[in-house]
Parts: structure tokens; C-alpha cells; sequence
């Protein structure tokens, strides 16, 4: 069955509009309005490049002390081991680059040429890049970890944020991809084995898919940062990116929450796209090798990602919020005259961006130490509020209606009852 899109209209003068928000049903006429949608911002969230070679002599020795940190090209590491699930034996990582490197393969010999080096990247190490200076920052750590190296492919994912929907109840059932076998399993909230789906927590996340294939995922990400600590950060990224509608400043809302759409590839799939296409000019199959040879393809990547999933409103007929993903979105690319490699820092930590539950055990945590002392409620104040972690703290009990009295008053009734409860114990 050949699958149709609803009639876009514009809204305002209801004629047939290519980037029109009001869609109409092709029989039955019924109208879905999409005005209130605002897509913040689509990127790659995640890349992942492979390499062959043999892993260098002395790069084993950072493992010799594993959970230590360690100086690798020219910056302080943490080095570890990994369990056989990932399909490697030994990790790097700088989450403050953002990068991991993952080192020698299980399945192949350590003193052989072979797959030997995957790195993943993080999104702010992403955002902060262009595709040509962060292959550039891939290729070298490669060079320090092997000899004999070559680019053996890359796996992305890509991440559309939007606010003005939500999915809804019934997502699984009007989801199709192509998955055969159906089997139901209680315990989580919902998995469907014909569409290869799950539905978690309050219908917060759903996936579609398997990890070596293409795999889409929806959720809450306002929810998924908070719970993180990163919502500081990706605030700042979704102000700082206008939407697709151009010039409007105020699209993001930071009142209402974003759901993501992030579609998950593996290097096969990524492989498999590759094969398929041609570049227009050459003639030639796209090179999928590395991720700056790729960076050009990524909004074809995306649409051919919703096209293996499908959401349809009905039999035959997909849902407009479908057709606006799939058409409207461009993959946002960085580029190196819009951005330097410190972008990424040039955001503030509020009380906001993530649940307080550091600032509140923290602060009992505090105050225990003062009891133990015997240090009073003036002076334990005096010196919370020296501390240069205090405009957090300060601005993390303001949102729960406490002001800085409200607060010194918190800490001296806390401090008076361990001194009753505990004495001189404490």
C-alpha cells in the first residue's frame, strides 16, 4: 500500500502550503493543527568512530592501575576496564572533552591488526566542533592509541528536540516498522514485539527497533537532563538555536517540556544507507568511513530513518506530525566560523537544571559536620553563604518559597535537633 500525507494549508488563508502547520485529512477532511509545534533544534547527539590497527605498547600500561587517572595526549584521562557487552576490554575517558575511547576488542588478538579503537563522542564535544576539526581531534587520539590505522566506519545518532506535542497513548499501536515476530511482556510498561518497541516509566520513553539496526527512541528529555544535570546546558542550546521557522528568539519556552525523537544507527545501517546512494555530482556511493566524509549526508540519513518507521493517523495515511519531521528538519551541522572548541562553557549552572537532591543531602550532610563541632547557627550560615556554591544552594531553596531567612531558620532548627537527638555523640 502506497502511504499518503495529509494537505498541507496555511493557516491563515487556508490555501495549499509546502511548509503549511494546518493539515486536513485527504478523505475525510478532518483538520490537526500544528501551529503550537516549535522544533528547536536537530543534531547529532552521539558519534561513534571505529578504527583498525595495532594497539601501541604503551598504551597498555594505562591499564595497569585501572579506576586511576592517567595522562594520555596531552590530557589527564580516567582509565578503566569495560565489561565484554560492549564488545572491548579497556576505557578512556575525558567527560569534560567528551570523548571516550574504547581499546582493544575482545575478539581479536592484542598483538594483531584489528578492530581495535572505537570512540564515542559526546554531544557538547559535537555542538562545540565542526565535522572537519572534530574528525581532525578523532584522527589524532587513533594516531596515539594505534599504528597501522585506518578508518573502519562511524555510527551516529540524530536528535530532533521539539516542544507543543507530546505522544500520545496509542504511539505503539500507529508506529509500524518491519519487525515480524510479536510477543508481550509484562514488567516495564509495554513491549511489543512486532514493532520491536517498548514503552517505559509513565509512557515517558518509548524505543522502536534493535541496537544493531536502526533504533528510534521518543522521550521526555526535559525530564532525562533534569534527571542528568545536564538541563543547564541543553537550555542553553535550545535558546541559542533559533527554530526552523525563522527568527522567532522566544521559541523556546522553558516552562514546557521537550521531547526528543532521536534516531540510533548502527555502523551496518549506516553501511547499508551508504550503499544505496549515489552523490548526484560524482556518480560516486557516499563515503561513510569517517564523520566528516559524512557530515553532508546527514539530513538524507534522517529522512530515510523515518521512512523504516512509520506513524500513521490511519491505514495508508501518516500523521501530520510525521510529515513535519520528516520534511521541515535539517540536521544542524556546526561550523567553524560560528563556533570555537569552549562554545559549550558558555553556559551557567542554575538551581533549575537538575532535581536539588545534591544541594539537599549536601546541606544535611553539613550540618551534621557543624553539630559535631558545635558550631552555631549564625556562624554556619555565615559560612554557607561564603562558600562559592551558595548562589545554587540559594536559588535551589528560593524555588521551594524559602527565602534566606526562611533558610538560616531551616538551619538552626536542623542543627538543634541533632543536638537533641545526638547530644555530644555527634
Amino acid at each position: 500500500m502506497k502511504l499518503v500525507d495529509h494537505h498541507r494549508l496555511d493557516p491563515i488563508t487556508g490555501l495549499e502550503d509546502s511548509k503549511g502547520l494546518l493539515f486536513v485529512d485527504p478523505d475525510s477532511a478532518e483538520l490537526t493543527d500544528l501551529t503550537g509545534v516549535r522544533l528547536l533544534r536537530c543534531g547529532v547527539d552521539t558519534v561513534r568512530q571505529l578504527y583498525r590497527g595495532m594497539i601501541r605498547p604503551q598504551v597498555l600500561e594505562l591499564f595497569e592501575n585501572p579506576g586511576t587517572l592517567v595522562d594520555f595526549a596531552g590530557q589527564r584521562w580516567h582509565s578503566g576496564r569495560v565489561g565484554r557487552d560492549s564488545g572491548y576490554q579497556y576505557k578512556l575517558q575525558n567527560a569534560d572533552l567528551g570523548f571516550v575511547l574504547l581499546i582493544k576488542n575482545f575478539n581479536a588478538k592484542i598483538d594483531a591488526i584489528g578492530p581495535h579503537l572505537k570512540i564515542e563522542v559526546s554531544p557538547h564535544a559535537i555542538d562545540s566542533l565542526s565535522p572537519e576539526r572534530l574528525q581532525a581531534r578523532l584522527d589524532f587520539y587513533a594516531a596515539e592509541v594505534l599504528s597501522h590505522i585506518e578508518l573502519n566506519q562511524c555510527a551516529v545518532h540524530i536528535a530532533l528536540d521539539l516542544q507543543g506535542w507530546r505522544p500520545p497513548a496509542d504511539l505503539v499501536a500507529r508506529m509500524h516498522c518491519r519487525a515480524r515476530t510479536h510477543r508481550d511482556i509484562s514488567g516495564i510498561n509495554e513491549i511489543s514485539w512486532a514493532t520491536k518497541s517498548s514503552v517505559y516509566g509513565r509512557g515517558e520513553t518509548s524505543m522502536f527497533g534493535s541496537a544493531n539496526g536502526i533504533q528510534l527512541c521518543l522521550y521526555n528529555k526535559t525530564e532525562q537532563a533534569r534527571s542528568s544535570d545536564k538541563l543547564d546546558y541543553w537550555q542553553a542550546v535550545w535558546r541559542r538555536r533559533d527554530s526552523f521557522d525563522e527568527g522567532d528568539p522566544a521559541n523556546y519556552n522553558p516552562e514546557q517540556d521537550v521531547w526528543r525523537l532521536e534516531l540510533r544507527y548502527h555502523h551496518s545501517i549506516v553501511q547499508q544507507f551508504a550503499s544505496g546512494s549515489v552523490d548526484i555530482n560524482t556518480g560516486a556511493a557516499i563515503d561513510t568511513t569517517s564523520f566528516a566524509a559524512f557530515a553532508g549526508h546527514l539530513d538524507g540519513l534522517w529522512r530515510y530513518g523515518l521512512n523504516q518507521f512509520k506513524y500513521l493517523s490511519r491505514p495508508g495515511v501518516y500523521e501530520p506530525i510525521w510529515t513535519v519531521m520528516r520534511d521541515d528538519v535539517r540536521v544542524d551541522i556546526p561550523a567553524d566560523s560560528l563556533f570555537d572548541e569552549t562554545h559549550y562553557k558558555r553556559y551557567h549552572k542554575t538551581s533549575r537544571g537538575f532535581s536539588g537532591k545534591n544541594v539537599e543531602l549536601f546541606l544535611g550532610n553539613f550540618v551534621s559536620l557543624l553539630a559535631r563541632e558545635r558550631v552555631g547557627a549564625k556562624q554556619a550560615f555565615k559560612r554557607l553563604t561564603e562558600w562559592e556554591c551558595w548562589p545554587v544552594i540559594r536559588d535551589h531553596y528560593a524555588d521551594k518559597g524559602m527565602g534566606e531567612r526562611d533558610l538560616y531558620k531551616h538551619i538552626k532548627a536542623l542543627l538543634e535537633e541533632r543536638h537533641v537527638r545526638w547530644g555530644r555523640a555527634v
